[in-house]
């Protein structure tokens, strides 16, 4: 070996400490994100994503500490082993959580409710609750046909879209009515376009709906858009080869929020099932007691909903509230959240859960105890893959029992 390049070679093996170092302090610093909550909302998408993503996290980690091993530089274990431990809690729960999630289904839905969903419906269906390599490939999609961009109202010179995701084969399908979330003030019927997707390829007609945002418009203004995109669904369904008497609602957040409240309104739009993916259900309790820390600002946006403060509208803050609707015979609904959500807390939707079962409901509480809000954006994350898992058995059980 020439001179020249045994100097290179050393000079190389000098920086290689640097290797471990990095990754390790890139690993710790993306692991603290699964146990620090975020303080503001530009930090939130590293609380969401960290615990989500948890398998990438180990690896990084115990790369750094397989690295410092090998060059013999224990400096940086220290960073690779807190790393470690930090992202090994959102897999080490997923056990235990599972077991909780198929006892509640069982205890719901009874023994047999698996065999109530047809079985070229069930082979499609996930496999497994967790499936370790599709948090690295991704879920995968079948292909699907879409029709976005369809206008089904103009209210005030805002023209209202939906979106319709449908399987490839031509024929009648049951229906999901599908609505965004983004506080009431964004998004369109293209969010979450990976589960609509996914669940057009399982056998329904998707439908993606808009509505108008605040705080230009305020509530009840969004309902009444939600039901004017429920008529033009009934006026289109029948061409469209929709069944509309197998329908379900699912909605995220405000969405999950305003799809709730559109199934359980008196004389509201007659929904088979109701799917609620971490939604606000008190706004006068959620007010008066925000997350800490509250990183979107709770106050503003809920102002922005409804124009101002309990004190100011005391009564409309009771009608936009989803425990106001409580009683007997309310459609089957799944209530999935998150123990660490800084954006609607937990506690509002197990309460909520609590309630409606002592009015003789079907409600199905899943908490998932690592997951942020908004866990479902990272559609192969372990939260999304858990939640789908028992979406796609309950929609499908309810819907074809």
């Amino acid at each position: 070996m020439s001179q020249i390049t045994q100097l290179n070679l050393l000079e190389m093996l000098q920086f290689l400490w640097l290797i471990p170092l990095l990754l390790g302090t890139l690993g710790l610093f993306l692991s603290l994100w699964i146990v620090i909550p975020a303080p503001t909302y530009s930090l939130l998408p590293l609380g969401v994503g960290a615990p989500e993503v948890s398998p990438w996290l180990i690896g990084i980690n115990v790369s750094t500490l397989l690295l410092t091993i090998t060059i013999h530089n224990y400096s940086f274990l220290t960073l690779g082993l807190i790393g470690l431990i930090l992202s090994l809690l959102p897999v080490s729960q997923l056990p235990k959580t599972n077991s909780q999630f198929a006892t509640e289904m069982i205890n719901s839905l009874g023994n047999g409710y698996l065999q109530k969903i047809p079985p070229d419906l069930h082979s499609k269906m996930r496999p497994q609750p967790f499936i370790l390599p599709d948090v690295f490939r991704g879920i995968g999609q079948s292909a699907v046909r879409i029709e976005r961009g369809i206008t089904f109202a103009s209210p005030d010179q805002v023209a209202l879209k939906l979106n319709l995701y449908q399987p490839l084969e031509k024929k009648k399908y049951p229906g999901l009515m599908i609505l965004y979330g983004g506080a009431w003030r964004k998004g369109s019927p293209n969010t979450y376009e990976k589960f609509s997707c996914y669940m057009a390829a399982q056998g329904y007609s998707v439908i993606a709906i808009d509505y108008r945002h605040a705080p230009r418009y305020k509530f009840p203004t969004q309902i009444e858009d939600v039901k004017a995109a429920w008529q033009y669904i009934q006026d289109n369904g029948e061409q469209w080869g929709i069944d509309l008497e197998r329908m379900a609602v699912i909605g995220r957040s405000s969405g999950g929020h305003l799809a709730t409240l559109a199934a359980y309104q008196d004389n509201g739009i007659p929904f088979r099932a109701v799917v609620n993916y971490y939604a606000p259900t008190d706004l006068i309790a959620g007010y008066y007691d925000p997350p800490f820390p509250n990183p979107i600002g709770s106050h503003t946006i809920l102002q922005n909903f409804l124009g101002g403060t309990p004190k100011d509208f005391p009564e409309l803050y009771q009608q936009a509230s989803l425990n106001s609707y409580i009683r007997p015979n309310l459609p089957p609904s799944l209530l999935i959240y998150g123990s660490r959500d800084h954006i609607v807390q937990a506690k509002f939707g197990r309460q909520f859960s609590s309630q409606l079962r002592e009015a003789n409901n079907l409600a199905i509480w899943l908490e998932i105890p690592w997951a942020e809000h908004a866990f479902d954006a990272i559609f192969s994350g372990i939260g999304n893959q858990l939640a789908l898992y028992y979406t796609e058995r309950f929609i499908a059980s309810v819907l074809y029992s």
